[in-house]
Formats: structure tokens, C-alpha cells, sequence
């Protein structure tokens, strides 16, 4: 039997981690975060304890990895919602619309990532705060670019965006406390007129 080369050897570690990302959504959306144990999350995953602290040390190290994990994708969704061609408002919506029918398609899992995650402490803090600033980068990226051109209007500033993110974050949070996460659909018109009025504040 052959040794297995550095490409092979860094696929199967890619797989592995992937595999238990994958296990940890699936445990966390039958049991919940606190009822979830390691062996849930290896059974599901089909690997080893081993294998579990072969990349990870702690079950709220995973947990953070799929909450981080979660949410770029649902950034990526943002980002391919995004139309140059069209008004930044425009672009906003279209972007919201996306991001927010992303998060409703697994509410159970959704419900747990925004709620659990608070309760880490501050490694799950530290984490909320990468993810939104990520969110913020994105959103000055659009919003700032698209106005390069009006020299009346500073840029957007850092802090207003965050303001605008942590709103909309609140929103969602309001929506998964009420039991109403397959309507997150209706938080587009809100969350959008909290931007544009963000935007307004500019000298």
C-alpha cells in the first residue's frame, strides 16, 4: 500500500473537517446545541473521536466553526445577489431578499446558530464580531463604490454600517423568538429602509 501523497493528505483533511461541520448542523438541528454531545457529532459525521480532536479541541470550537461557516455562505449568497448594473438600492434589496430566504431554508439550524451562539461567551462573541464586520466590509464595498462618483457625499462610515447590521441582526433575533423564522421574508422592507436611512444621515 502506497503512502498517500500531500495532495491526497490535505483532501482528506478538507473532507474530514467538512464532514464534521456537516455532523455538528445536523446533531445541533434534532438535539440543540446544550443536548448535543461529541459522540453525537461523530456518528453523524461518520468519523472517529479521534478524528473530532484531530481538528478540533472543544465542541464549542465546532460549533463555532459551523456558525462561521454558516454565515459566509449566506454572505455568498449576498454577494451573487448583488446586479452592478442596477442602483445600490436596488442592489440592497435584491441582496437582502437572498440572504434572508437563505437563512429561512434551515430555521431549526438557523435558530440555533443566532441563539447558541451568544451564549459562548467570548469566543462566541469574538465570532459574531467577525462575522458582522465581514457583513460591513461587503455592504461599504457596494454602497460606498456605487456613490464614488457624487463628490457631494462622504462615504459611508464604518460605524453607521455596523449600526445598520446589528439592527437588522436584532430584527432576525426578534422574528426567531416569536416562532416566525419562515416569514424572515418580511423583514426585507424594514431592514432595507434602516440602509437607505443610514445612508441619509451623510453630510
Amino acid at each position: 500500500m502506497t503512502e498517500p501523497t500531500e495532495t491526497e493528505t490535505e483532501t482528506e483533511v478538507h473532507d474530514h473537517r467538512g464532514r464534521l461541520l456537516e455532523g455538528m448542523a445536523r446533531a445541533v438541528a434534532a438535539k440543540g446545541y446544550a443536548d448535543t454531545t461529541i459522540s453525537d457529532i461523530v456518528r453523524e459525521a461518520c468519523v472517529s473521536r479521534r478524528t473530532f480532536y484531530e481538528h478540533f479541541s472543544t465542541k464549542a470550537e465546532l460549533f463555532t466553526a459551523l456558525y462561521e461557516a454558516a454565515s459566509r455562505n449566506a454572505l455568498r449568497v449576498l454577494e451573487q445577489a448583488i446586479d452592478p448594473t442596477h442602483e445600490w438600492e436596488t442592489q440592497i434589496e435584491s441582496a437582502l431578499t437572498a440572504y434572508l430566504a437563505c437563512m429561512a431554508q434551515n430555521p431549526v439550524l438557523m435558530r440555533t446558530l443566532f441563539v447558541e451562539i451568544l451564549g459562548l461567551g467570548a469566543e462566541g462573541l469574538q465570532a459574531r464580531r467577525r462575522v458582522n464586520q465581514e457583513i460591513v466590509d461587503f455592504m461599504l464595498r457596494v454602497i460606498n463604490g456605487a456613490n464614488a462618483g457624487h463628490t457631494r457625499k462622504s462615504p459611508l462610515s464604518e460605524g453607521m454600517v455596523m449600526a445598520a447590521v446589528g439592527g437588522i441582526n436584532e430584527l432576525v433575533l426578534q422574528y426567531i423568538e416569536q416562532d416566525r423564522e419562515a416569514k424572515l421574508h418580511e423583514l426585507v422592507g424594514p431592514a432595507s429602509q434602516l440602509i437607505r436611512a443610514v445612508t441619509r444621515t451623510r453630510p
